[in-house]
C-alpha cells in the first residue's frame, strides 16, 4: 500500500530517510520532515507492507531554474528509498508515479531529479523509471 504521508508518519519516514542519508541525525531528519509534511509545496509518499513502512519518496515544487527544464514550477524528486529486502518489486516505480501525479495536479508540466555522478545505481534507476539525462555538472568551491 502506498499513501501520502501525514504528520503521524514523520517518525517512520525519518527512520527510512536516515538509511538514505546516514550522515544526518534522526532528530534533524524528524525536524525537517515535520516541516516538510506541513508544507503545501511538498509531499511524501510512504509504502507500507504488512503494517511495516518499507519505502518513501519525497517530492517538492521548485520555482527556481531546474536543469533541463523549460517550465515552472517543476516537480522534483528530492529523495527516494526502498529497504533492500523490498527492492525489485516495483515499489520505487509506483512511488515515482505517485509523485508525478502529485506534481501534475499542481500544474507541473515537467518532473525532475538528480543524482551524484558516481551513483550508477541511482542513474540506472532514474533511467529505468523514464527520466532522461539533462546534463552533467561538476561543482567547485574555494575557501577564501
Amino acid at each position: 500500500m502506498i499513501k501520502q504521508a501525514s504528520a503521524q508518519d514523520c517518525s517512520a519516514i525519518s527512520v527510512l530517510a536516515r538509511k538514505l542519508w546516514p550522515h544526518c541525525s534522526l532528530q534533524t531528519l524528524e525536524e525537517e520532515y515535520a516541516a516538510l509534511l506541513a508544507a503545501d509545496e511538498c509531499a511524501v509518499f510512504l509504502s507500507v507492507v504488512d503494517l511495516h513502512p518499507v519505502a518513501f519518496a519525497q517530492c517538492q515544487l521548485r520555482h527556481d531554474y531546474v536543469e533541463g527544464s523549460g517550465s515552472s514550477p517543476v516537480g522534483y524528486l528530492e529523495g527516494i528509498f526502498v529497504d533492500p529486502e523490498y527492492r525489485q518489486r516495483g515499489i520505487a516505480r509506483e512511488l515515482v508515479r505517485r509523485c508525478e501525479q502529485w506534481a501534475k495536479a499542481r500544474g507541473c508540466a515537467e518532473f525532475a531529479s538528480d543524482c551524484e555522478l558516481t551513483n550508477t545505481d541511482s542513474l540506472r534507476f532514474h533511467l529505468g523509471v523514464g527520466f532522461t539525462e539533462a546534463n552533467r555538472v561538476i561543482c567547485f568551491i574555494k575557501r577564501l
